[in-house]
């Protein structure tokens, strides 16, 4: 989940001031976290909660009322704000920004076995997104996102089935059959490169123009950084599409230490508890 929140913090400053570059100093003073990085940290209390659909609405509305001002939609400050826990229909990116604490606790092992998505994990992810983002297509950038953060962490992390052989070694094998999985599974059209998208992209908050975009910023990447540096060169809504990208990259790639650690600078110290109860809970 740390890689969703370096993208919103390198992401902050150019949302509303895009830049169609790579080259840019990736932290900045003026850097912040904002939405994406408090609903990331409510995701994982959630699922450390429980993981129930009570657990995902509770924490959403804790956290969004411990920072009312970190930048959210309109729709979803009024349901933090308000007594209604029904979700408003949407579609926006906000769904696929939060959800990547629940690509970890998905079994690798369960899917070498048997070869099937682990059932647990993805209920999670979809009630991750329903709670507020119940259209088709919210629910569907969340699960896209959730899979392929869950198979950069299977075939990156040098899983196989019984009749296989780790592909770790080979990272252009890996992104093949996870773009594969995703244009089949979900009908998202991968088949662009960063040159064509960049001149005419722009602002978009929905999913099916903003998880797609991200998740080629990591197909075209070589590392962490540059996934990040990939993500921020597209423009749009800077700060979400980065924070997708990000969270798919640190599955692939894992996250430098310097990195790790200027980022932990923007953060105060209730959001750093989060991540370090995240830490203990995935290790446990």
């Amino acid at each position: 989940m740390l890689g969703a929140i370096i993208g919103d913090i390198v992401g902050s400053i150019y949302e509303w001031n895009n830049i169609k570059t790579k080259e840019f100093p990736l932290f900045q003073d003026k850097c912040f976290f904002t939405d994406d990085t408090v609903m990331t940290c409510a995701v994982a209390d959630a699922i450390m909660n429980g993981g129930e659909r009570d657990n995902f609405i509770d924490s959403m509305k804790k956290y969004g009322r411990m920072y009312p001002y970190a930048g959210y939609g309109s729709n979803f400050v009024s349901w933090i704000f308000s007594d209604n826990r029904k979700a408003y229909n949407s579609f926006g990116n906000g769904s696929a920004m939060r959800v990547s604490p629940c690509a970890w606790v998905m079994d690798c092992g369960f899917y070498a076995r048997t070869g099937m998505f682990p059932p647990k994990g993805r209920n999670i992810a979809k009630i991750s997104a329903e709670v507020t983002h119940n259209h088709p297509e919210g629910i569907k950038g969340a699960l896209a996102t959730a899979d392929a953060i869950f198979m950069c962490r299977y075939y990156f992390g040098g899983y196989c089935g019984d009749d296989e052989k780790p592909i770790n070694n080979n990272p252009d094998e890996c992104k093949k059959r996870i773009k594969r999985f995703i244009e089949t599974e979900y009908e998202y059209d991968l088949s662009q490169s960063l040159d064509e998208i960049r001149p005419s992209y722009s602002f978009n908050e929905t999913c099916q123009n903003t998880v797609p975009q991200a998740i080629i910023a990591f197909l075209e990447s070589t590392d962490f950084e540059d996934a990040i540096r990939n993500a921020i060169s597209l423009g749009g809504d800077s700060d979400t599409l980065t924070a997708i990208t990000g969270s798919i990259a640190e599955a692939a790639y894992g996250i430098p230490d310097w990195i790790k650690d200027k980022a932990y600078s923007y953060l105060d110290e209730p959001l750093k508890e989060v991540l370090n109860r995240w830490k203990k809970y995935i290790h446990s």
